[in-house]
């Protein structure tokens, strides 16, 4: 009875991320409030499932992984340009923990979390204990999934609103193909470390209504971002990265939507099959 308030809760979250997705592309809101936004709805979602399948300890270590392996890799980036490349954040993104935004972290967290329920998803991991090879399995296409977000947000948060500067620019409309290496190092280990502290622990997940449907729910404003970003842009302007490349920025839009079909949706459409196969009933 205690706990009837968690499920309604998630969607309240899962609805909460979308809708400040919509409303900071339509509204152009400044970066610093979508982005404040977005990460919050998401980083409450991610401690309420969470905790639902790990308990309040597991998914606090998840989160202090999380944080501790990015801002570490992040920091060291900008000092020695590993793991991401050379780059640094712009005052945009507000106050900073050493080097690196505060809204950074939580938004590792946010989508990282949900990156890891699609994998499990994907992979049938419906105990949530990584029984056999899923310990690693579900590393390895979580970070998969992350580092297809970061295809669709870095050209635009780099390149067309400067959130964050390439110092040398790079092929991806502005950003250094070494920054997605970079980024599945970065997003692996943690979820790596993670995967075997639950191997460890063997959590039984709370039984929820719509305990898989709430997160497919919540990672469609990953989904709609740069599909609206498309729909909406009516820019014809040029930019230039900071190597003197010259970038259309209808173009980025255009492509970045293309990555996102091609590469988020299919993530998130099997998660949702996978999901739906294993809840019908099984034929006579």
């Amino acid at each position: 009875m205690k706990n009837r308030w968690i499920a309604p809760a998630l969607w309240a979250l899962a609805a909460a991320s979308v809708l400040s997705h919509v409303a900071s592309i339509v509204l152009h809101l400044p970066q610093a409030m979508a982005g404040a936004m977005l990460a919050l709805s998401l980083l409450l979602f991610g401690l309420l499932h969470g905790g639902a399948t790990y308990g309040p300890r597991g998914i606090v270590w998840f989160m202090a992984i999380c944080l501790g392996v990015s801002n570490l890799f992040e920091n060291l980036s900008i000092l020695s340009g590993f793991p991401f490349g050379w780059y640094h954040y712009s005052d945009a993104m507000g106050p900073r923990l050493f080097l690196v935004p505060l809204l950074i972290g939580p938004a590792y967290f946010g989508v990282g979390y949900l990156s890891w329920t699609l994998a499990r998803a994907i992979l049938g991991d419906e105990s949530g204990r990584l029984n056999g090879t899923l310990a690693f399995a579900t590393p390895v296409i979580a970070s998969f999934i992350m580092v297809s977000w970061d295809l669709t947000i870095d050209p635009m948060m780099s390149t067309i609103t400067g959130n964050w500067i390439w110092h040398h620019g790079g092929n991806y409309f502005g950003v250094p193909l070494v920054n997605f290496l970079g980024w599945y190092l970065t997003v692996y280990v943690f979820f790596q470390l993670f995967a075997l502290y639950v191997r460890r622990t063997r959590p039984t997940p709370r039984q929820l209504p719509g305990y898989w449907a709430a997160p497919m729910f919540a990672y469609t404003s990953i989904l709609v971002a740069p599909l609206l970003d498309l729909l909406l842009d009516s820019q014809s302007a040029t930019l230039a990265d900071p190597a003197g490349q010259l970038w259309r920025v209808r173009d980025i839009h255009a492509v970045t939507a293309l990555v996102g079909m091609f590469t988020l949706l299919p993530f998130w459409l099997v998660a949702v099959f996978r999901t739906a196969a294993r809840a019908r009933p099984p034929s006579r």
